[in-house]
């Protein structure tokens, strides 16, 4: 486990992207910023994940992380809610791809355990325990930075080990890991 590094989480979304780094030295435990990409604005699916990708690049190369922790999409009764929201999960891994950081894909049941014990948490006290775990003083206005935060602690507890979430560190091990997704 490395001793210092960043930690990029991403809450993929197509409205709302959220994000949160954090930054470990040893077992300190450091909030770098928080924030969202609204893209409620844009109405072609195709100018979401391109802005996706842009600020998703953007926060990498303002940043520097070591690693992405990223929730992955789950299983919905709306089938098309689902496509897109992998597809903006995609993207924004490709955009980490693109700069060889490793990936760590979390179930958001394993997000809300890791952060809160509990694995049925709602949002509102997944940011509650965050706020109390990195003494932030005052709440952000959007519960997806703090789901996009979420990703990033968890990943901290779970210190990248590969129990809790899919490590892929360039695009043929995500291959060799995901043959049925290419099909």
């Amino acid at each position: 486990m490395a001793t210092e590094r960043i930690i990029l989480g991403i809450d993929p979304g197509t409205n709302i992207m959220g994000y949160g780094l954090v930054h470990q030295k040893g077992r300190e435990l450091n909030l770098i910023t928080l924030g969202v990409l609204k893209l409620g604005g844009y109405s072609d699916h195709a100018l979401k994940l391109k802005k996706i990708f842009e600020r998703t690049t953007a926060i990498i190369d303002e940043y520097h992380p070591d690693e992405l922790a990223i929730e992955a999409p789950f299983y919905g009764k709306n089938i098309q809610s689902m496509l897109k929201l992998g597809r903006a999960q995609g993207v924004a891994m490709s955009a980490a791809l693109q700069r060889s950081i490793p990936i760590f894909e979390y179930s958001p049941k394993k997000i809300k355990q890791s952060i809160t014990g509990r694995g049925n948490s709602s949002k509102e006290q997944v940011a509650g325990m965050l706020i109390k775990i990195l003494g932030v003083t005052e709440p952000p206005e959007y519960l997806d930075a703090t789901d996009g935060l979420a990703a990033a602690v968890c990943h901290y507890f779970q210190r990248g080990n590969s129990q809790g979430g899919s490590r892929y560190s360039g695009w043929k091990t995500y291959i060799s890991q995901n043959p049925g997704r290419l099909a």
